[in-house]
C-alpha cells in the first residue's frame, strides 16, 4: 500500500523562554567517569534552584521536588529503554505527573513499565522505527531543500518532525516522500528556525582559537571537550593555553582539545554568579526533563529537553544526533556545557534566535564524545 504524507502545518516558532550556558573552566580533579546521581552540595544545589526558578518558573519546592522526580524518571528510562527491546516507543518525562511516560507498541508490556514507575502509553511505531526514518533522511541530506532546517524524534507525539522556513511545507514534504521513508511517521512543521553555530565573537570568558571565541565544555582526563565547529585537529588554543587532538563538523560537532602543562582541569561548570557547579557523572536526562546551560556570551540559563536524535542543516553542513532544547543561546556560547542537576548531558552546537527572545538550542551529547575518544570525563 503506497503511504501518503500529511504535511500538518504548525506555522509557529518553537522558542524559548530561558537560556542556560554552562563552561567548564580549567583546575585540579583527579577522579574519572561516572554516572552516579550524587546530590551537590548546599551551595550548588541553592543555585540550580535559583536558575531553576527564575527560567522554569517553579517555586523552591517544587524545583527540589522536580530535581527527584527527574532522577527517578532517568533511572526508569535506562532501565526500560534495554528491557522492552524492539516494543519501545520512546519516552518523556512529563512535569505535570512528575513521571515518565514510556511509548510501547505492544499492551502487553504496560505492566513492565508501571513496575519502573512509569505511566505507560501505546503507539504506532518503535524507537527504532523512528531512528530508521531519521537515517533515512540523513542519507539524502545534501537534497534537502534549503529551507529545511533540520529534523528529530518527538517523544511525545510518537513521530519525527521536519522543520521548514514557513510557505515552504510542501516543498519539504516531496523532499520526505522522494527518500523512500516511513513517510506515516513523518509530520511537517513550519518554523521561523535559522541555525546558525554560535561561535566566531570577541570578549567574555572563554576560550580563544585565534580571534574566534568559543566555550569550554567539560574536563576530561588532560584537557576539555567542546564543539567542533570550533576548531579543527591541530589548532591551538589560548586562555587556556591547549591544541585541538580532535574534531569532527559537520556529520558530528564534538572535539577536545589536550591543554598545557600549566592548565589543571577541574569537574566545576561555571555558574556566571561566582561560583561553580560540580559534575558528578554523565546520566542522561529523559525528554522533558529539566537542564541548564552555561556560555561564555550569555552566561547560566535553564530550560527543558525537547527531543534527541535531532538532525540540523546549518549552513556549512548537515550535523545529526543532537539534542533539541527549548533554551536560547548566542554566538560565543559554541561548546559550552549543558547539565541536568549533577549530570553532564553534552555541549552546545547552535540555534535559532537568542536570549532577548528566545530560542531553539541544540547540544552534541557528551557520552558520544567521551566514546568517540576514548575519553574519561572528570568528576568529584
Amino acid at each position: 500500500m503506497k503511504r501518503r504524507l500529511a504535511a500538518r502545518v504548525a506555522g509557529t516558532v518553537m522558542l524559548a523562554a530561558g537560556t542556560v550556558a554552562a563552561l567548564t573552566m580549567p583546575a585540579t580533579a583527579t577522579a574519572t567517569a561516572t554516572t552516579t546521581e550524587t546530590a551537590p552540595p548546599a551551595s550548588e544545589a541553592a543555585t540550580l534552584l535559583d536558575a531553576m526558578q527564575r527560567d522554569l518558573g517553579l517555586n523552591r519546592d517544587e524545583a527540589r521536588q522536580r530535581l527527584d522526580q527527574e532522577a527517578a524518571a532517568n533511572r526508569a528510562e535506562q532501565q526500560l529503554r534495554g528491557s522492552l527491546g524492539g516494543t519501545f516507543g520512546g519516552a518523556y518525562f512529563d512535569p505535570a505527573s512528575g513521571k515518565l511516560v514510556v511509548g510501547v507498541t505492544d499492551s502487553a508490556a504496560f505492566d513492565a513499565v508501571r513496575a519502573a514507575g512509569a505511566e505507560p502509553t501505546l503507539v504506532d511505531y518503535s524507537i527504532e522505527e523512528l531512528n530508521g526514518v531519521i537515517e533515512g533522511l540523513n542519507l539524502r541530506s545534501t537534497a534537502a531543500p534549503k529551507p529545511v532546517s533540520g529534523w528529530y524524534a518527538d517523544s511525545r507525539a510518537n513521530s519525527v518532525v521536519v522543520t521548514t522556513r514557513p510557505g515552504s511545507a510542501v516543498q519539504a514534504a516531496q523532499f520526505v516522500q522522494s527518500t523512500g521513508v516511513l513517510v506515516d511517521a513523518v509530520r511537517v512543521v513550519e518554523s521561523t528556525e535559522n541555525p546558525r553555530t554560535l561561535a566566531d565573537v570577541i570578549g567574555g570568558n572563554a576560550y580563544y582559537i585565534g580571534s574566534a571565541r568559543c566555550s569550554v565544555g567539560f574536563s576530561v582526563q588532560g584537557g576539555f571537550v567542546t564543539a567542533g565547529h570550533c576548531g579543527n585537529k591541530g589548532d591551538t588554543t589560548s586562555q587556556p593555553t591547549g591544541k585541538f587532538e580532535g574534531s569532527s563538523f559537520p556529520d558530528n560537532d564534538y572535539g577536545w582539545v589536550r591543554v598545557g602543562s600549566g592548565e589543571t582541569p577541574r569537574p566545576l561548570v561555571n555558574q556566571y554568579n561566582g561560583s561553580n557547579v560540580s559534575v558528578a557523572g554523565s546520566t542522561e536526562s529523559a525528554v522533558g526533563a529539566s537542564i541548564c546551560r552555561s556560555g561564555s556570551t550569555t552566561g547560566w540559563h535553564c530550560g527543558s529537553v525537547q527531543a534527541k536524535n535531532q538532525t540540523v542543516q546549518y549552513p556549512q553542513g548537515t550535523v545529526t544526533g543532537l539534542t533539541r532544547t527549548d533554551v536560547c543561546a548566542e554566538p560565543g556560547d559554541s561548546g559550552g556545557s549543558w547539565q541536568s542537576g549533577n549530570q553532564a548531558q553534552g555541549v552546545t552546537s547552535g540555534g535559532s534566535g537568542n536570549c532577548s527572545s528566545g530560542g531553539t538550542t541544540y547540544f552534541q551529547p557528551v557520552n558520544e564524545i567521551l566514546q568517540a575518544y576514548g575519553l574519561s570525563l572528570l568528576t568529584q
